[in-house]
């Protein structure tokens, strides 16, 4: 069968080769740090998880009877593990939401002409860089991740009458609502990024046509940044599951570091959250 002379092929010519040689030579030292960093642990504690480890002048694992001993002891003996994978997972789905809205307002906000827009961009991603682990859990201890006015609000006693487990959720959403918008720094990055490669001549064209700011957002703006909001969804995603103030993380690091646990069952629910 004759190939289609008409099919295009990209020739792979010199430019094009030096290009993706730079592009290779950027991603290198992130490639470098994943297969040491990351992939070596990450296979390192599938071997822990089904195995037992025995620390006595140094690490032994030892077979299970069955593999899956260690799984299976976890749903079993870990009560609260369940209850609280559950409450994250709701609290996700109420958190991710609020993330994203918020993190597509100021960005819209930032990207407008507007004073001092540098100093503003600067601002909102300050904690960011600020809001470390511990920096987190001090100031989370100090009552400061919460609004007052909302956390006293009789608009939890109203949802009072709500089942426990869509009740806590909620309520953690209000308590934590600094909190939770402290992690929309990246967010409004990456929305911004996208903002601002959206032609200025689409909006003048639309309103030329009499379309108002409320139509050019749902017709320019938001199939603009539409994949971004995929973007910042898994983002977001993966910020809450590893952040510091997870009480999955530390339920796992207490298991981790328990006598009559240890580092096996502990790498045996870190793959069941995984």
């Amino acid at each position: 069968m004759a190939k289609n002379k008409n099919t295009y092929r990209p020739r792979l010519t010199r430019r094009r080769l030096k290009e993706w040689g730079w592009g290779y030579l950027f991603i290198l030292p992130w490639v470098i740090g994943v297969c040491i960093f990351f992939l070596y642990a990450m296979v390192q504690s599938l071997r822990f998880a089904f195995s037992n480890i025995v620390i006595s002048g140094g690490i032994t694992l030892q077979p299970l009877d069955n593999p899956f001993d260690n799984f299976a002891s976890v749903f079993v003996k870990e009560i609260n593990f369940p209850v609280t994978l559950a409450n994250f997972a709701l609290g996700l789905v109420l958190q991710l939401p609020v993330i994203i809205a918020f993190s597509l307002i100021i960005a819209l906000l930032l990207n407008s002409k507007i004073k001092a827009r540098s100093l503003f961009r600067m601002i909102f991603f300050l904690p960011v860089i600020i809001a470390t682990g511990p920096v987190m859990e001090k100031l989370t201890a100090q009552g400061v991740s919460s609004v007052p006015m909302v956390s006293q609000n009789t608009l939890l006693s109203i949802l009072s009458g709500l089942p426990e487990f869509i009740y806590e959720p909620i309520s953690n959403l209000f308590s934590q609502l600094i909190l939770i918008l402290w992690n929309s720094g990246i967010q409004i990055l990456i929305f911004l990024a996208g903002l601002q490669k959206v032609p200025p001549t689409l909006y003048e064209a639309a309103r030329m046509d009499g379309a108002s700011g409320w139509e050019s957002f749902w017709k320019i703006t938001l199939p603009t940044v539409r994949p971004l909001v995929l973007l910042n969804s898994i983002y977001t995603i993966v910020t809450l599951a590893t952040g510091g103030t997870n009480e999955i993380i530390q339920l796992i690091y207490d298991v981790s570091y328990a006598a009559t646990k240890g580092y096996s069952y502990g790498a045996a629910m870190s793959w069941i959250y995984t």
